[in-house]
Formats: C-alpha cells, sequence, structure tokens
C-alpha cells in the first residue's frame, strides 16, 4: 500500500486582506504596497518635496501664514477650472476655450453690474447660466455631431476671446460691488472667544480630519468587501496620519492670520461634491467607461452621448464660476483675463495623474496637480526665478509627469 505525500504551500491570501509579515518582510510589504500604489503617492509625495524644497529656499517664507492664504487665493481659479478639466479628460476629450470663456464671463458681469447696475446676486445667476449654456453648445457640436473636441473648443477659443473684446472695448470696466468681492478676496468671520487662533477655522479644520479619516477607513472597508486589493495596513495608516498631519498644519497656519478665505469653502464643496460623483454615482462611472474603453462603454448600453454633452455643460459652468472669482479677485474685468489658464488647467490635470488615454484620473489629483504648479509659482517668485526659467521648470514637470505615466503604465503592463 502506497502513500502519496504531497508538499502543501499555503493558500495566498485573498484579494483585499494583508498577509502578515515581521522584521523585513514587514518593510518589503510596504515597498510592494507603495509600488502597486504609485499612481496614487506619487504626486502627493512629490508635493510634500517641493514644499519642503522652497520652504527651506526661502527661509520659511514659503509657509508663513499670509503666503499660505495668498496661495488659496492666487490659485483658486486654476484649481476650480481643473475640476471640471480633469472630468473632461476622463471622459478622453480636452477643452481649449475655458481662458477664453472665463474671460468672457467676466466680462459679461462687469457689463451687467458695472454698466446696467444689475443686482450681484442676478448677474452671478445669469454669469453661470451663460457658461453652462456656452459649455453645452460646444457639447452638443461634440458629442451629437461628432466633430472633435479639440477643434470645437479651438473655436470657441477664439470665439469668446473675440466677444470680450467686443464688450469691454478693449479696456478694462470695474469695479465690481465689494460683497462680490469678498468671495474672491474675503475670509470667514471672528467668531467666539479671543484664542490667538481663527476659530471657526479650527473647527472646520477638525471637521474636515474626522470627516478624511471616516472616508479613508470607509473606502477601505468597502474595498475589502468587494475583495480588492488594498494597500497593507502599515502603509495605509502612514498615509492616514500624513492627510491628517496635512490638514492639520494648513489649518493652524490659516487660523494664525485671517482664517480660512471664502473660495477655500467653495473649493472644498466642490471637491467633495465632484469626488462622491465620480465615485459613486452612475454618471462618475460612465464618465470613467467612456474615456476607458468607449465601444465597450455603448455594448454596455451607457449613453455616450449625453454624458459627453453633460461633461461639457459642467466645464462651462466652472468656467463661468472661475470666471466671476477671477474677475471679483482683481476688481475689474480685462480683455487679457483668462490668458493661458486653459494650458494650466490642462497641465494640473495630467500632472494630477489624468492620462492622455482618458479613463483614469480622479478630482482629489486635479487639486494635488493645481497646487503643485501654485506651489511651484509661488516658491520661485519668493526665490527671484525669473518667468523665462518658470516657464522651463514647469514645462520640465509637465513632461516628467506625462512620462511617469507612460511608465507606469509600461510597467503595469508588464
Amino acid at each position: 500500500m502506497s502513500t502519496d505525500v504531497t508538499a502543501k504551500t499555503p493558500a495566498p491570501a485573498p484579494p483585499g486582506r494583508e498577509g502578515s509579515a515581521s522584521g523585513g518582510g514587514l518593510l518589503q510589504l510596504m515597498l510592494d504596497g507603495m509600488r502597486r500604489n504609485m499612481r496614487q503617492y506619487g504626486m502627493l509625495m512629490a508635493l510634500g518635496l517641493i514644499v519642503v524644497l522652497f520652504a527651506v529656499w526661502s527661509d520659511g517664507d514659503l509657509l508663513l501664514p499670509r503666503n499660505v492664504s495668498n496661495l488659496v487665493l492666487q490659485n483658486s481659479y486654476i484649481l476650480i477650472l481643473a475640476i471640471g478639466m480633469m472630468l473632461v479628460i476622463i471622459a478622453g476629450h480636452i477643452d481649449l476655450s475655458v481662458g477664453s470663456l472665463t474671460a468672457f464671463v467676466g466680462a459679461t458681469a462687469a457689463v451687467l453690474m458695472v454698466n446696467h447696475d444689475l443686482a450681484w446676486p442676478v448677474a452671478v445667476i445669469l454669469c453661470l447660466a451663460i457658461g453652462a449654456a456656452a459649455g453645452a453648445v460646444q457639447g452638443f457640436f461634440i458629442a451629437y455631431l461628432g466633430i472633435p473636441s479639440f477643434i470645437v473648443t479651438l473655436a470657441g477659443m477664439l470665439l469668446f476671446r473675440g466677444l470680450t473684446e467686443i464688450f469691454l472695448k478693449g479696456q478694462t470696466l470695474g469695479p465690481f460691488p465689494k460683497d462680490l468681492q469678498k468671495i474672491a478676496n474675503g475670509f470667514l468671520p471672528e467668531v467666539g472667544p479671543n484664542t490667538n487662533y481663527h476659530n471657526l477655522t479650527l473647527l472646520l479644520g477638525i471637521a474636515l480630519i474626522a470627516f478624511v479619516v471616516y472616508q479613508e477607513v470607509r473606502d477601505r472597508k468597502r474595498q475589502q468587501e468587494f475583495a480588492l486589493e488594498v494597500p497593507p495596513l502599515n502603509l495605509f495608516l502612514l498615509k492616514l496620519v500624513a492627510l491628517v498631519a496635512a490638514v492639520l498644519v494648513v489649518t493652524l497656519l490659516l487660523a494664525s492670520y485671517k482664517g480660512a478665505p471664502i473660495v477655500l469653502l467653495i473649493l472644498g464643496v466642490l471637491v467633495v461634491g465632484f469626488g462622491y460623483l465620480m465615485r459613486n454615482a452612475i454618471i462618475g462611472r460612465h464618465i470613467y467607461a467612456i474615456g476607458g474603453n468607449l465601444p465597450a462603454a455603448k455594448l454596455s448600453g451607457v449613453k455616450d452621448k449625453k454624458v459627453t454633452f453633460l461633461v461639457f455643460l459642467n466645464m462651462g459652468m466652472l468656467a463661468a464660476l472661475a470666471g466671476l472669482v477671477f474677475a471679483a479677485r482683481f476688481n475689474a474685468a480685462s480683455p487679457k483675463a483668462g490668458l493661458n489658464f486653459e494650458l494650466e488647467a490642462i497641465a494640473a490635470s495630467f500632472i494630477g495623474g489624468a492620462s492622455m488615454s482618458g479613463g483614469v484620473g480622479t478630482v482629489l489629483g486635479a487639486i494635488i496637480g493645481g497646487l503643485v504648479l501654485g506651489v511651484l509659482n509661488n516658491g520661485m517668485n519668493l526665490v527671484g526665478i525669473g518667468t523665462d526659467w518658470q516657464q522651463v521648470i514647469k514645462g520640465l514637470v509637465l513632461l516628467a509627469a506625462v512620462g511617469f505615466d507612460v511608465w507606469n503604465k509600461r510597467r503595469v503592463g508588464s
């Protein structure tokens, strides 16, 4: 009687669960997790390194509370545009008209409020509607007539720039009502006792930290429930600590100056709203689907034309909002407003993890990409780097980000 003895190997851990490790194995597990999630963590680490570099180079001027507030105010309109542009790029398209549309909406707002004394809330609603209508028209040509988005939005860029010149007659027009200026330049009011900090900003920071922890833990549990791969627990905790520390530092810096800018709250609402839309809503999954594989999306019943139309309508409305914020910040509408804003928004999206082929990217990634550009601009100004070299450096950063995306795809594919 023979006995067949075979060596048994332990079954691999199911996806969505971490294995146990000790010593060098634990370090290797964390490194493997970082490699698998390089797209997610790469730009966050790059942003941190850029902040540290310019903080040291500028003798700490970069992280002065006043400068941090200025960073938010100076980049708010680019970050608004980057959110919309990220959705456009995920859907597999591009929008070259947003800078000109930003200027056109600012000019329209100035004509309505300055020349015709229209109440600013009514003017704001009309301007948002005009931006949505402009995006809808472009979306119709792209989605239903099949004209490439590059051509349609290039025509829109020329059209809206020309209309801006016509509306303003080549001149700067202002000033805007003070209540509207507060949206772009104002801060949250002081409340509560004197604590040497802005109390309302501290409360909002604590609430944001609680929300971030809840969201990260919830997302991780959901991934595990669906047997999806998640980063090792140690790496997840490290990421969570880093996020909480970053939010806490920014909160304390803002609270030690004038508090959180009002436009930062607007950005927060947009990030949370569009982040939820892209992660949890059906239309968000459809945007990823048509950008990732259009034929497969059509076969799955996705109404690709309707989704594309809505993406460009949304981009137009966000461009209008950015135009209002920009005009209110500088208290005037200018024919030269919005120059190269579309390039800044596109660069922020690609630096933040968008893919040239579509189907990849996150709203938070667009914000990170915009902050990378904003910190670069601010830091280079603080240390006295000329505008000529600033353009060279930003071009190299964009090239490196796209090159990293290509390398990451090839690495994953191999």
